[in-house]
């Protein structure tokens, strides 16, 4: 819908932790994001599709036509699990699919689609993941049911979708539900993304199109490796209103030290959209690991929860992962923890908050 925006008709964006119809997923087809470890790569993936999908049904992205038919062997029978035949260029569907967002009163669903540009222009082949959204909202209907048979005509009314013209990408956005939203300056406000918008520009359209009333830069905060400019679901996520987990370093002699405590004493004098001063709970990252000589970002606030569960990476230094799936279980009491390997996975440059967009039910 042109020339309007989401709040005009009455949506907004939801926390992640309300319930949901669905979680979106592309299958790993892309070799060069795990130079040499690619092969470990889909069996975490259906690990992934299978966990979320006890919980919820599970739409994947199959890509190109060798990796669309790799997916749906992969993942034939499996309740609740639909393989779409939509081209990807990556796994990363946080950053290129829609930000759903809905209508409470009228119980409708609607999407933002923010333009997307590879975080920046970092990669030349990304023109699949930039169709990928305006795909996926011309098959859902007003209510979040995928309605469009493969390769058939448009037969059905399709969700109410709003096309932004900044560049964004989902996993630089945060939010308690409750009119706050998180981001930070270094992956929104530059010149290879937005060049030629304000601070305050920025915000407006956030506030327009996920109807937020106060964004806060989280800024200071970064990890070796991260090739996002410093997406907040790597650094600080809400455990509900009020409430945050901020990444720290739990080795004073790790480069990402400095930076974490950086941010987390910004955090402290920060205040959300209902005045309250912000809670902080620490989550650890691990001591610093390369793969191949190069530093991979790790952080367990790249955790994904879906209905009932949080699935959190574990990346295989045991002090650290048990003690953040402990944090996790004394703050989500009411989920099941679920921990899976992300060792391998981590090496594309993110983990499962990274390769997943959850579809709010309405």
């Amino acid at each position: 819908m042109s020339g309007t925006s989401p709040t005009d008709h009455g949506y907004a964006w939801i926390a992640e932790w309300e319930k949901h119809e669905a979680t979106w997923i592309s299958w790993p087809h892309n070799e060069l994001t795990w130079p040499g470890r690619f092969h470990t790569i889909p069996s975490v993936t259906e690990e992934l599709v299978r966990t979320i999908s006890q919980v919820e049904t599970v739409h994947v992205l199959g890509g190109p036509t060798p990796s669309f038919d790799l997916a749906r062997s992969s993942l034939q029978g499996i309740s609740n699990v639909v393989v779409h035949n939509i081209p990807t260029n990556d796994v990363w569907i946080r950053d290129y699919g829609p930000t759903f967002v809905i209508d409470k009163k009228r119980k409708r669903l609607g999407a933002v689609r923010w333009r997307f540009n590879a975080w920046g222009n970092k990669y030349p082949h990304y023109q699949d993941d930039a169709r990928a959204a305006k795909t996926i909202c011309d098959g859902l209907d007003p209510k979040g049911h995928w309605c469009q048979a493969q390769d058939a005509p448009l037969q059905h009314e399709s969700l109410d979708s709003f096309p932004s013209t900044m560049v964004c990408e989902g996993g630089a956005l945060e939010t308690d539900g409750e009119g706050t939203l998180l981001t930070t300056s270094s992956a929104v406000y530059t010149g290879t993304r937005n060049p030629n918008w304000s601070r305050e520009q920025i915000e407006n359209e956030f506030k327009k199109m996920l109807g937020v009333r106060k964004v806060l830069w989280v800024d200071g905060g970064e990890l070796a490796g991260d090739d996002t400019d410093s997406h907040i679901d790597q650094l600080v996520r809400f455990a509900r209103p009020g409430v945050v987990f901020a990444a720290l370093s739990s080795s004073p002699d790790d480069s990402n030290a400095r930076h974490l405590q950086t941010q987390f004493e910004a955090l402290r004098r920060m205040t959300d959209a209902a005045g309250r001063s912000l809670e902080i709970i620490p989550l650890m990252t691990p001591p610093p690991r390369l793969i191949q000589g190069k530093r991979v970002p790790e952080s367990y606030c790249n955790y994904y929860l879906a209905n009932g569960i949080v699935v959190v990476p574990q990346f295989g230094h045991r002090p650290t992962d048990v003690a953040a799936v402990g944090i996790l279980k004394e703050h989500f009491s009411d989920r099941q923890v679920i921990p899976i390997d992300a060792s391998d996975f981590v090496w594309g440059l993110g983990a499962f908050h990274c390769a997943t967009q959850q579809q709010p039910a309405v």
